[in-house]
């Protein structure tokens, strides 16, 4: 499945077009590389999102097409989630 179409599938992000753009942007790594929006996803891939001043490193469980929010739950597991405090120190 292809990254942009998973992390719209599981709710991680909740646009197409949104987790395309933020992939394609450099913002997203799939087992320690990075990965453009068409990359293909397989199970146990560890897939690492920043946002803003946060990341989120997820584990692929499983692949599925279907959006209902119950399913999406299933499709990942959080590895880990950090902020990057900013302080306003320069």
């Amino acid at each position: 499945m292809r990254l942009d179409k998973f992390l719209k599938v599981s709710r991680i992000i909740k646009r197409r077009p949104v987790a395309k753009e933020v992939a394609d942007k450099g913002r997203v790594k799939v087992n320690g590389i990075l990965a453009k929006s068409s990359t293909d996803l397989k199970i146990n891939d560890e897939v690492e999102i920043r946002f803003g001043n946060k990341f989120l490193t997820v584990r692929v469980l499983e692949m599925k097409d279907s959006t209902r929010k119950e399913d999406a739950v299933k499709m990942y597991e959080i590895i880990s989630e950090t902020r990057i405090e900013d302080n306003g120190k320069t």
